[in-house]
C-alpha cells in the first residue's frame, strides 16, 4: 500500500486563513489598523516574512490596504456595497425613507433577536457602553453625535448576534441607515413627548438583550420602529395640512388684493 504524501500548510496561508476570519467576524473593522509586522510576527510566533508574504496576499485580493509609513489598515469600504451616487439618491428620496425604516424592522428585530439569543458578556458590556453614549449625545442636543451613536450601537447589536451575513449587511448600509437615523430624530424632536417614549423603547431594547430573553428582544425592537414609522406619518400628515391651510389663507388674501 502506498500512502499520499500529507503536504504541510505554510505558515503563511494559516496567518492568511486567521486574518480572512477576524475580518469575517467583524473583530477587524473597515479602517482598523493592524499592528506591525513584528508585533504579528510575536503573537502568531512566526517569522516576519510569514507575516509580510500573507499580508502581501490579503492586499493583493483589496481586504487590507497600506498606507505609506502609516501601517497596515482594513480596507475601509470593504462593506460598501452600494455606489456613493445610489447612496445620494436613496437619501434624498422621502419614500425611500419609510422603505427603509421598514427594512429596519427585519434587520434590527433579527439582530435584537440573536444578539439576546448568542451573546455574552463582553458583547453586552459593549451594547450597555453604546446606549450610554447614545444618551449622553441626547443631554448635549448633538443630533448628528445622537445618530452616529445609534449607529454603533446597531453595529454592536449586530456583533453580538455572531451572524455574519447579517453583520455585513447593516455596514454596507451603515450611511445610509444613520442618515436615516439623523433624519427622523430631526422630525421626531419637534415632540419632546416623544424623544422620551423612543429612548424608553430602546433601554427596554437593551434590557431584553441583556436579559437573555430573545423573544421580549425582537418584540421590543419591532414595536420601537412601529412607533417611529407611526409618529413620522402622523407629522407627515400634519404638515400636509398645515401647507393646505397656509395655501387657503394666501388665496383669501389675494381676493383682498
Amino acid at each position: 500500500m502506498t500512502y499520499k504524501r500529507i503536504r504541510q500548510p505554510k505558515l503563511s496561508d494559516a496567518i492568511e486563513q486567521e486574518v480572512e476570519r477576524l475580518i469575517l467576524e467583524g473583530i477587524l473593522s473597515p479602517g482598523q489598523q493592524l499592528p506591525p509586522e513584528r508585533e504579528l510576527a510575536r503573537q502568531f510566533d512566526v517569522s516576519r516574512p510569514s507575516v509580510r508574504e500573507a499580508i502581501q496576499r490579503l492586499e493583493a485580493r483589496k481586504l487590507l490596504t497600506r498606507r505609506q509609513g502609516g501601517g497596515t489598515f482594513v480596507t475601509e469600504k470593504l462593506w460598501q456595497s452600494f455606489s456613493e451616487p445610489l447612496l445620494e439618491l436613496l437619501a434624498g428620496n422621502p419614500e425611500t425613507q419609510f422603505d427603509l425604516l421598514e427594512s429596519r424592522h427585519a434587520l434590527e428585530g433579527l439582530a435584537a433577536y440573536y444578539a439576546a439569543l448568542r451573546g455574552n458578556n463582553e458583547d453586552f458590556n459593549r451594547i450597555r457602553d453604546c446606549h450610554q453614549r447614545i444618551r449622553d449625545a441626547q443631554q448635549q442636543g448633538d443630533l448628528p453625535a445622537e445618530a452616529a451613536a445609534v449607529m454603533q450601537y446597531l453595529i454592536a447589536v449586530t456583533e453580538s448576534a455572531h451572524n455574519v451575513v447579517l453583520l455585513h449587511i447593516v455596514r454596507s448600509l451603515a450611511p445610509l441607515l444613520e442618515q436615516n437615523v439623523l433624519q427622523n430624530f430631526e422630525l421626531l424632536n419637534r415632540r419632546p413627548e416623544v424623544v422620551e417614549k423612543v429612548r424608553h423603547h430602546r433601554a427596554n431594547i437593551v434590557q431584553a438583550i441583556v436579559s437573555g430573553e430573545p423573544i421580549k428582544a425582537r418584540e421590543a425592537s419591532h414595536a420601537h420602529l412601529a412607533y417611529i414609522e407611526e409618529t413620522l406619518l402622523d407629522l407627515s400628515r400634519e404638515e400636509s395640512r398645515r401647507e393646505r391651510s397656509l395655501r387657503r389663507i394666501q388665496q383669501r388674501m389675494d381676493g383682498l388684493d
